[in-house]
């Protein structure tokens, strides 16, 4: 008989990586790749390519499912869910609050399924693990009204920071205080107590926090206004400006590689700043949860810069 597997879909703006894993008391990574310069057009044809080599590989012998990284679940969602057209429908809701990730993933969504739909699709959301944060880690200085519509801290990087401690509990390696900092081309921070998250570091949408690669972090919301009335930018300028113009990218004028940065840092004064002002903020943070949390037990780097770096 043939192993339960699922297949993984992670899905970006020009990009989709996927995994087939084999499930059971460990799941085991089969297959692994990833489809590069994906546009509109285009990545229906590459989905289609992808899942007929799978199949000619026997890679899907046994799938039952499809789970898919949804970055945004909003105020209602927070487990894993089938995706109905209704859910779909929801999202499609949500996309203003994740305009760089969700329409590309509910695109992959759609396409997926119209090419194997005998898989079932689960939607496997980024911030319903930051659902526990308490009423007064989500609210915004904000009116009541706005919060009942939905205007709340939410989080994101939920399906690291859940993988993480499932891992720690199983090494019997999770103590009571917990703070994981996700440190990527997208960063965040978690504070986790026994197990669950109590607060973390980005908002509304995947923008906020500290700076990140190519993301601003945190902003007086006077900054925004003053860029739309004096500056004259438009929402849309606003918005390339503050998600794919700043951060490491927008402080250095080199790049948002942190590699790159720490290899120019010595003779290129821009970047050695870029990178203390990241660390700085990263400290910041780091206080402010040890505050939250009355202490700290362990503190772990994940991502692809608190890894390697």
């Amino acid at each position: 008989m043939i192993p339960r597997r699922i297949l993984t879909i992670n899905s970006g703006s020009s990009s989709i990586k996927y995994s087939v894993y084999q499930m059971g008391d460990r799941e085991e990574c089969l297959v692994s790749g990833k489809l590069d310069n994906l546009q509109a057009e285009p990545r229906e044809a590459a989905i289609s390519s992808l899942l007929d080599e799978l199949h000619a590989r026997k890679s899907l012998d046994g799938v039952t499912a499809i789970g898919y990284r949804i970055v945004h679940g909003g105020m209602r969602h927070s487990e894993p869910e089938r995706l109905t057209p209704e859910l779909i429908a929801e999202l499609k809701e949500l996309a203003p609050l994740a305009p760089d990730h969700l329409p590309d993933q509910i695109l992959a969504i759609e396409s997926f399924t119209r090419h194997a739909p005998e898989l079932a699709p689960v939607a496997c959301f980024d911030t319903a693990f930051h659902r526990t944060m308490p009423r007064v880690a989500q609210l915004y200085g904000l009116t009541r009204e706005l919060a009942d519509q939905g205007i709340v801290r939410y989080g994101f990087h939920g399906l690291s920071y859940s993988y993480l401690v499932q891992e720690l509990r199983e090494q019997n390696a999770l103590p009571a205080r917990v703070i994981i900092a996700h440190l990527g081309n997208g960063a965040s921070m978690a504070a986790i107590r026994d197990g669950v998250s109590i607060d973390t570091s980005m908002g509304l949408t995947p923008t906020g926090g500290f700076l990140m690669s190519t993301r601003s972090g945190d902003l007086d919301p006077g900054v925004v206004l003053h860029l739309i009335r004096q500056k004259k930018m438009s929402p849309d300028d606003v918005n390339e400006l503050v998600a794919k113009k700043g951060g490491l990218k927008g402080l250095s004028g080199i790049g948002s590689d942190m590699r790159v940065l720490e290899s120019k840092a010595a003779s290129h004064p821009r970047a050695a700043e870029a990178i203390e002002v990241f660390c700085y903020q990263i400290r910041r943070f780091l206080g402010a949860y040890f505050a939250v949390l009355g202490g700290l037990d362990l503190l772990v780097f994940s991502g692809g810069i608190g890894e390697n770096s």
